[in-house]
């Protein structure tokens, strides 16, 4: 040993001199060590990943989910469809029909109008008027037909004696193929159209006119199914025959008062559609 005293504490210069001196002079092992793979394995090992869980099976259709089965957010077209005709054929009354409308989630319209719009007027009254969706004055009544063309709709029905007055006085019955107002008054889809049509169809069925009046293009397209517009289909006659129907209904189409309005040119044409729905209600069944 050395009697070299031991260097002060805080000079690092004299800690390595006194270290050199005492033979401690090379700093390296036997092989090589590589640091980078150390610090590696230094690091706490990942997770191992969890087991995959396979998907639960969708629960069975049960009577306690029908509710679920008529929301558009859950179903598909196909459960809505099914939905809508179970209520609407569960329905005995035109009242059942209404509350079955009430508790309808499967038309996305429902969520954006004021009031469900059903109908007005007499249903004993034997003539049955269809339009297409209420407007901003019927969402806001709730009764169909009570704006500016449903007015104009009215002198047009009173010239040929089909007065509109309160309840069972009133000498037609009219609703539409929609019950809900579309945003905007903007023109109904076809999805809209066919959440609403068991519904419409029900509402004919229970009724039962002697004489079916589609008033514009998209209710008679909806209910007599066929593919021309009103301009073709006015002036005819055709056989409604929808579920639950004992027997052909008698159906012409009129052009919509809101048309009219726009194009008064027209007019002529609906006076003598107006005058042929009066020989035919005369002619009786």
């Amino acid at each position: 040993m050395t009697d070299r005293p031991l260097p002060q504490p805080g000079r690092p210069l004299d800690l390595l001199r006194w270290q050199v001196e005492m033979g401690a002079d090379e700093a390296v092992l036997e092989r090589p060590v590589d640091r980078y793979a150390a610090a590696k394995a230094a690091q706490p090992a990942a997770p191992a990943p969890k087991p995959a869980v396979a998907p639960r099976p969708a629960p069975e259709p049960t009577p306690h989910r029908l509710n679920e089965a008529r929301s558009p957010a859950v179903a598909g077209p196909a459960a809505l469809a099914a939905g809508a005709r179970e209520l609407a054929e569960a329905a005995t009354t035109l009242a059942e029909l209404e509350d079955a409308l009430h508790a309808f989630d499967g038309c996305a319209l429902k969520h954006t109008a004021t009031n469900l719009v059903f109908a007005d007027g007499n249903p004993e009254s034997g003539v049955m008027l269809v339009g297409e969706a209420p407007g901003a004055d019927e969402d806001r009544q709730g009764l169909p037909f009570v704006g500016v063309s449903g007015q104009l709709l009215d002198r047009m029905l009173a010239a040929i004696g089909l007065g509109r007055e309160d309840g069972r006085r009133s000498r037609f019955y009219i609703t539409n193929i929609l019950f809900w107002r579309p945003p905007g008054n903007r023109q109904p889809t076809a999805g809209e159209v066919a959440a609403c049509q068991p519904f419409t169809e029900r509402h004919i069925a229970l009724a039962r006119p002697r004489l079916l009046i589609s008033v514009g293009g998209s209710a008679a397209k909806a209910l007599l199914g066929r593919a021309e517009g009103v301009t073709k289909l006015r002036g005819r006659w055709f056989d409604y025959t929808g579920p639950g129907v004992e027997r052909p209904i008698p159906t012409t189409a009129i052009f919509h008062p809101a048309y009219l309005l726009r194009s008064p040119a027209r007019k002529r044409e609906a006076w003598r559609d107006l005058l042929a729905i009066k020989a035919r209600l005369e002619a009786g069944p």
